[in-house]
C-alpha cells in the first residue's frame, strides 16, 4: 500500500470532497423527486449533461460569466425537466417500470440532440478566468476551481436545507413524502408541488453540469456515468433527504479519491460495497425517510 504524507492525504481529502460535492449537487434533486414523487428519473444524468453542454457554449463560445452560464444552463435543464413531468411523468405515478422505460427513452433523445447540436467530440474541463490557477495548501498548489466547487456546495446545501426544513413549501414537500393523500386532503395541490420540485431538481442538475465540468469536462457519456454514481449517493444517503445526499456524496467522493490512490484495484468495488452494506443495515439510507 502506498504511504502518504499528511499534505498528500489532505489534498486527497479535498479532491474527494470537491468530487463528492458535484455528486451531491446532482443527487439532491434526484433524491427529492424520488422521495416525494416516487419517480425514478433515469434522465437526471442527461439533464446534467444538457446543462454542461449549454454552459460550455455560453462560457467558451460567447464569453458569458461562468456563474450566469450556470444559472442559464440550470434554467434550460429545468425547462426540459418541467416538460417531461407535465407532459409525461405525471401520468405514471408509482408506475416504476413505465417511468424507467420512459425516462431511459429521454436519455437517448437528449443524448442524440446534444450530439446533433454539439457533435460527438468531448470537451475539456473549463472554468471562469477568476477560478483559473491555484492556491497554496500545505505547500502544494491546489486548483481554485475545486475550492469554488466546495464553497458552492456548502452554500447550496444550506439553502436547500433551509428550503426543506424552514419554509412552508418545505413543510408541504415533507408532508407529501410522508402522506400524499392526507396532504391533498388538506387542500394542497400536490401536482403543482410535484412540478416545482421536479423543476428545482432538474435546475440543480443542469447548473451542477456546468460546475462539475470544471472536473469532468463535457461528453456524451455523462448521462449514464454520472447517473450511476448519483443513484448510489441517493441509496446511501436516503431518499427525500438533502442532508443524506450531502453525506452520501461526500462519502462516495472520499472513497473514490482516497481509494483510487491507496487501493486502485478496489476503489470502485468499495463504492458498491458501502452501498450494499447500507442497504443491508438501513434500507432507507443513512438519513432517508422510509417509503
Amino acid at each position: 500500500m502506498l504511504r502518504l504524507s499528511f499534505a498528500d492525504f489532505l489534498l486527497l481529502v479535498l479532491n474527494g470532497v470537491s468530487f463528492g460535492t458535484v455528486l451531491f449537487l446532482l443527487a439532491s434533486g434526484l433524491s427529492l423527486t424520488l422521495g416525494l414523487m416516487k419517480i425514478l428519473n433515469m434522465a437526471h444524468g442527461a439533464l446534467y449533461m444538457v446543462g454542461a453542454y449549454v454552459g460550455w457554449s455560453l462560457v467558451v463560445h460567447y464569453g458569458l460569466n461562468f456563474w450566469l452560464a450556470s444559472l442559464a444552463a440550470g434554467l434550460v435543464s429545468g425547462a426540459v425537466g418541467l416538460a417531461m413531468v407535465r407532459g409525461f411523468l405525471r401520468k405514471l405515478h408509482q408506475e416504476l417500470n413505465d417511468q424507467i422505460l420512459l425516462t431511459l427513452g429521454f436519455v437517448y433523445i437528449l443524448t442524440n440532440v446534444c450530439q446533433w447540436i454539439w457533435g460527438p467530440m468531448a470537451r475539456p474541463p473549463f472554468t471562469s478566468p477568476m477560478l483559473a490557477g491555484s492556491v497554496q495548501i500545505a505547500g502544494w498548489d491546489y486548483p481554485r476551481s475545486r475550492i469554488a466547487i466546495i464553497a458552492v456546495g456548502v452554500v447550496l446545501a444550506i439553502g436547500l436545507w433551509w428550503l426543506q426544513e424552514k419554509t412552508r413549501i418545505g413543510a408541504i414537500v415533507r408532508a407529501g413524502i410522508d402522506d400524499k393523500e392526507m396532504t391533498e386532503g388538506l387542500g394542497v395541490h400536490i401536482e403543482r408541488v410535484y412540478a416545482v420540485v421536479f423543476f428545482l431538481g432538474a435546475f440543480v442538475a443542469g447548473a451542477s453540469g456546468v460546475i462539475g465540468a470544471q472536473l469532468l469536462g463535457v461528453n456524451l457519456d455523462l448521462s449514464f456515468d454520472i447517473l450511476l454514481l448519483g443513484i448510489v449517493v441517493v441509496i446511501i444517503g436516503g431518499m427525500g433527504s438533502v442532508q443524506g445526499a450531502l453525506v452520501g456524496g461526500i462519502l462516495i467522493g472520499l472513497i473514490d479519491s482516497v481509494g483510487t490512490v491507496l487501493f486502485p484495484d478496489l476503489a470502485m468495488f468499495m463504492i458498491y460495497l458501502v452501498m450494499i452494506v447500507v442497504l443491508l443495515v438501513r434500507p432507507s439510507g443513512l438519513l432517508g425517510r422510509p417509503i
